[in-house]
């Protein structure tokens, strides 16, 4: 169907400049149909959000001095963004693994940042041993297997724990029904934290269920674009281009997991702030839930910024 709104999908595919095809996994874009250059050129595009989002958190961590783990957890997040338009250009299966590790490395990271708090000399080198140690585990089996589920179960499990760690490390040092009392504090100023402690876990509640629906949303489309590829690619081809390009699920699936996966980065960062007993020295700035990214900034730094 060709209109002045629209235009077809070329009638086959290009002679692929990456070809042949050595990824253990091809998603439902048609493969090559708009350039040579680009094996599923909106499923690489989609990337470029990752990249956007990562390269804010990494000028952030720099400029507000946030723990520098979380300045690796940035890059390790622009890591799949870069990997993952890589492979989806060149569907090779090495790019594969540049994608797929990198989610892998980039929730370790987030899992030793959990754990490593309050820890110190032997037991903080520990859990670096042993996270170091999970990383190259799945690296190698995981080329080993060439399963994707195996990929997929290990990260949905490490997300998992990352996620309810943090949790209840949230709820036990801000809600005051659950913490310990601090010795030598008058009233007014256990009153005053309470109060500020208290507006900050109802901020981060609006976060997390923020990121859950993300990452819900974007599974559900990653599930749908799978079970209907069929159906999808007939209808893409029914309205044509641009139109048809709203349908590339996994296209969707890159940018719902990309702002999950930085509201948890942001949310840990706050979380650590929160946990070494500076609320007072930092803020979340996020002036619309639709329309902005939120981010942690000095409350100095966030005058300054107001002032401009």
């Amino acid at each position: 169907m060709s209109s002045m709104l629209s235009w077809p999908y070329p009638s086959g595919a290009l002679s692929g400049y990456w070809r042949p095809v050595t990824s253990t996994i091809n998603w439902c874009e048609e493969d090559y149909y708009a350039t040579p250059y680009s094996a599923e050129l909106i499923n690489s595009l989609t990337n470029l959000w990752f990249i956007y989002l990562a390269q804010r958190g990494i000028r952030n961590c720099l400029s507000q001095r946030h723990d520098r783990i979380f300045l690796w957890a940035f890059s390790s997040y622009l890591m799949i963004g870069v990997g993952s338009f890589i492979f989806h250009s060149t569907l090779k299966y090495p790019m594969q693994l540049l994608d797929e590790l990198s989610m892998i490395y980039t929730t370790c990271i987030l899992f030793f940042a959990t754990f490593e708090h309050g820890l110190e000399g032997r037991n903080r080198v520990l859990l670096g041993v042993l996270v170091g140690g999970i990383a190259i585990f799945v690296t190698g089996y995981y080329h080993y297997l060439g399963d994707p589920v195996f990929h997929q179960n290990v990260f949905a499990f490490l997300t998992a724990v990352v996620f309810f760690r943090s949790l209840w490390k949230m709820e036990k040092t801000l809600r005051p029904s659950r913490r310990m009392s601090v010795q030598g504090v008058s009233a007014a100023e256990q009153a005053r934290r309470d109060r500020r402690d208290g507006d900050i876990l109802r901020a981060m509640w609006k976060m997390i269920p923020f990121g859950l629906l993300s990452v819900a949303s974007g599974f559900l489309v990653w599930n749908l674009d799978n079970i209907y590829c069929d159906d999808l690619r007939r209808w893409r081809r029914a309205v044509g281009l641009p139109w048809g390009i709203l349908l590339e699920g996994h296209g969707w699936w890159h940018l719902l997991t990309g702002v999950a996966e930085y509201f948890n980065i942001v949310w840990s960062i706050w979380l650590r702030h929160c946990l070494d007993g500076r609320q007072d020295e930092v803020e979340l700035r996020w002036p619309t839930m639709l329309s902005s990214m939120p981010e942690v900034v000095r409350k100095s730094s966030h005058a300054k910024i107001k002032q401009r």
